[in-house]
């Protein structure tokens, strides 16, 4: 019986942190050991690092993710090793795993098999202690906004317009609307809140797009808490709150570094969501990487409609970061599910189904060629059910789009399984032709940012909103607020709004139905269709497989 990956990351052989920083120059003197094998990488080190020249950034991305998973952590890992294998210096870097989706459905989010990055264990539970600060952060900035307004309200915040949540690093569905400040006059005024999950939050996506200390203070201090009576902003520097905020975030704001199975090393910085948030790892993170490697490979979560497209037109917006290349993953038998198989089908053979799905791949192909202007490769995560008639109509399918279709079995084998896709990669980005690009202009008004998106990336047909929607749009747009990117927060699992509706849909409609400013991390989220920013625990959740033995052992974490 083939190990799980919690046996395999539990039977690795770790190098001392101190050892690894030293693969990329870093003195021990700038780590911040968590113990032997993770470390936090000082900020004045990464100031020093300023007149580097940059590495090669190469983007990791993928077609809409299924139930089954496509394996985009696990291929960033893979590549990652497999660059250092054929000879190159190279880093990547990933978001923290949210303690909600590990106990919900995940069970894990460091890579699988043989292409993770360990301590496995302490990736997924608690870390460093990021998730927590941010945590801390968001939710002393809700005690003292409560607190001002319990003690005489003098900055005349209407109670009735207070735009700021609570937040938990946990799955919990009871949570997202409440009413809180029962129990008489000593408790505030009773109001109707709720709870958003700490990876939603506007401190984390902060956090990950802050390049200091003095630039998390300033957006920390921007942040829209609330409205007075007479609609003005009231702004957490209005609170007097910031600096405290700040205080809780400054240590977290260290990168972390840690190593793959093959002693290669990694940061792991941040973690937004990619279907509420941003989905990017921190600009700190991957500008220090770059700095230390030739060549870095980051990640941006879920389908190219979503992360790589808030990664191009936020992340790299607003941090000058371009990728030289992108590799979009995909799996065989997830292209079968947007062919309509049923997900307990996928591991037969079914090349009509696999045919009507290759247009999901074929539409992300096309996005991140000619709508990001990136060079692409397609690395299919390799399954041994994989037949070889589906492989030979899936490279035939996707001939005369002119992109690189490889196998890779680095689940299986580690760096070594994908060699092939570095070395593609490589050749890619030595052949040059990045045509980097936008998808809107900061100039173009709000409704024509969501617009463009959704036509463009989505294949949608039109967006609409309602009345109250369209009026806050243009109220926002009003205040100044239209020069900022739009930050869509939809299911992952379709290019509309509708998770059932697979493959590559058009001319569908996508509704926003809730805008949200978020004025310290300088983007506009539109909330459009049914997506939570607070998610429910499935069924089934993980969190009843995952244990610990009587030796300390731990168990159930795929």
């Amino acid at each position: 019986m083939p190990l799980s990956d919690i046996e395999i990351a539990q039977q690795a052989k770790m190098q001392r942190i101190v050892q690894l920083a030293q693969k990329l120059g870093i003195p021990e003197d700038t780590l911040e050991p968590y113990g032997h094998y993770k470390a936090k990488v000082s900020l004045e080190y990464m100031d020093s690092l300023e007149g580097r020249k940059d590495g090669k950034l190469i983007l990791v991305t993928a077609i809409s993710p299924t139930p089954a998973g496509e394996g985009k952590t696990t291929t960033t890992v893979g590549l990652g090793d497999a660059l250092n294998r054929i000879g190159k210096k190279a880093v990547i870097c990933l978001r923290e795993p949210s303690l909600g989706p590990v106990f919900g459905m995940k069970g894990g989010a460091a890579g699988g098999g043989y292409a993770q990055v360990v301590p496995m264990e302490d990736i997924n539970l608690h870390f460093t202690g990021d998730f927590n600060a941010i945590a801390l952060a968001n939710n002393l900035l809700s005690a003292v906004l409560d607190n001002h307004i319990h003690h005489g309200n003098e900055l005349g915040i209407d109670v009735r317009r207070i735009a700021w949540k609570r937040v938990m690093d946990m799955n919990d569905r009871a949570l997202r609307e409440i009413v809180a400040s029962l129990g008489g006059p000593g408790n505030g005024y009773p109001r109707q809140d709720g709870f958003d999950i700490v990876v939603a939050s506007e401190v984390m996506a902060i956090f990950c797009l802050a390049t200091s200390v003095k630039d998390l203070k300033n957006r920390l201090g921007n942040i829209v808490v609330a409205y007075t009576r007479d609609q003005k902003p009231v702004r957490a520097k209005d609170l007097k709150v910031h600096g405290a905020m700040t205080v809780l975030l400054k240590e977290a704001l260290k990168p972390n570094l840690v190593q793959t199975l093959e002693n290669n090393p990694a940061f792991i910085h941040g973690g937004p969501f990619a279907n509420i948030a941003h989905g990017c790892n921190s600009v700190i993170a991957t500008k220090t990487a770059l700095k230390l490697a030739d060549y870095v490979v980051t990640e941006a979560g879920f389908g190219a409609d979503l992360g790589a497209e808030k990664f191009v037109d936020i992340k790299c917006r607003k941090s000058g970061l371009r990728p030289d290349a992108v590799v979009i993953v995909a799996t065989i038998r997830a292209l079968k599910y947007h062919g309509g198989v049923d997900v307990k089908e996928v591991n037969k053979e079914n090349l009509a189904a696999l045919e009507k799905g290759v247009a999901n791949l074929e539409r992300h192909v096309n996005n991140v060629r000619n709508h990001y202007g990136l060079p692409c490769v397609v690395s299919i995560n390799h399954f041994t059910f994989d037949t070889d008639a589906e492989i030979e109509l899936l490279k035939k399918k996707m001939a005369p789009h002119n992109v690189p279709v490889l196998l890779a079995t680095h689940w299986a084998e580690g760096g070594k399984g994908a060699a092939e896709v570095a070395k593609t990669v490589v050749d890619l980005i030595d052949k040059g032709g990045s045509g980097f690009k936008f998808v809107y202009e900061d100039e173009l008004p709000l409704w024509d940012k969501i617009k463009a998106i959704a036509t463009k990336i989505y294949g949608a047909g039109d967006v609409t909103a309602d009345a109250k929607v369209r009026g806050q749009i243009k109220r926002l747009q009003e205040e100044g607020y239209g020069r900022y990117p739009v930050c869509v927060a939809k299911t992952q699992y379709s290019f509309s709004t509708d998770p059932a509706l697979r493959g590559a849909p058009s001319g569908h409609i996508v509704n926003v139905r809730e805008v949200r400013l978020a004025a310290g991390a300088e983007f506009v989220v539109m909330v459009c269709g049914d997506i939570m920013t607070m998610p429910g625990l499935p069924k089934v959740p993980s969190a009843e497989k995952i244990d610990v033995t009587e030796d300390g052992k731990v168990v159930g974490l795929f």
